[in-house]
C-alpha cells in the first residue's frame, strides 16, 4: 500500500488499502486511492488495475515532460470545437505528454489572444494534474512542482509600443 499511481481521470493518487466489497450482488476485491489534488476517494477494481491506473512517472520522464513547454503549440485553427475536443480527449488519454501538451497550447493561446471561461477551466485542471503528478516524480511539494511548471513555459512576448 501506499503505492504512488495515476488515475485517468482524476491524475496522481495513492492506494491507500484493499477491500473487499459487494456490488450488485457481486463480491470483489478493490484498490481504494487518495486522489492527490482533492478530498477524493476512487474505488478500483483489483481486476481490472492495468486498464484504469498506471504508475507515476520517472524523474527522467518527468524532465522530458516539462521539455514538450519548448515545442511549438498547436494553435485552435478555425475549427474551434474541433479543437477544444482534441484537447478535452488529450486531458481524458491518461497520459501526462498529453496533459502537458495542453497546459502548452492553452497558455500559448491565453498569452497570445486570450481564452474562453471553458478553456481556462481546462487549463487549471490541466495544470493541477501535471503538477500532481510531477510532485510525485520528483519527490517535491505541488508548490515547488508548479514552480517547476512555470519556470519551464514560455514567457510571453510583450510588445514595446
Amino acid at each position: 500500500m501506499n503505492d504512488k499511481v495515476v488515475h485517468p481521470h482524476h491524475g496522481a493518487a495513492v492506494i491507500t488499502r484493499k477491500i473487499e466489497q459487494e456490488v450488485a450482488g457481486v463480491r470483489r476485491s478493490y484498490f481504494e486511492l487518495q486522489i492527490a489534488t482533492e478530498q477524493l476517494t476512487v474505488f478500483v477494481p483489483v481486476d481490472t488495475i492495468d486498464d484504469n491506473i498506471r504508475p507515476v512517472i520517472s524523474k527522467t520522464a518527468a524532465g522530458k515532460v516539462l521539455r514538450i513547454f519548448k515545442e511549438e503549440p498547436q494553435a485552435s485553427g478555425k475549427n474551434w470545437s474541433r479543437w477544444y475536443k482534441v484537447l478535452n480527449e488529450k486531458m481524458t488519454s491518461g497520459d501526462i505528454n498529453q496533459v502537458a501538451e495542453v497546459v502548452r497550447d492553452l497558455t500559448h493561446a491565453q498569452n497570445t489572444k486570450g481564452i474562453s471561461p471553458a478553456l481556462k477551466r481546462m487549463l487549471s485542471r490541466a495544470k493541477v494534474t501535471l503538477r500532481s503528478e510531477l510532485a510525485f516524480a520528483f519527490s517535491i511539494s505541488p508548490e515547488e512542482a508548479e514552480e517547476r511548471i512555470e519556470r519551464a513555459l514560455p514567457v510571453p512576448e510583450t510588445s514595446e509600443a
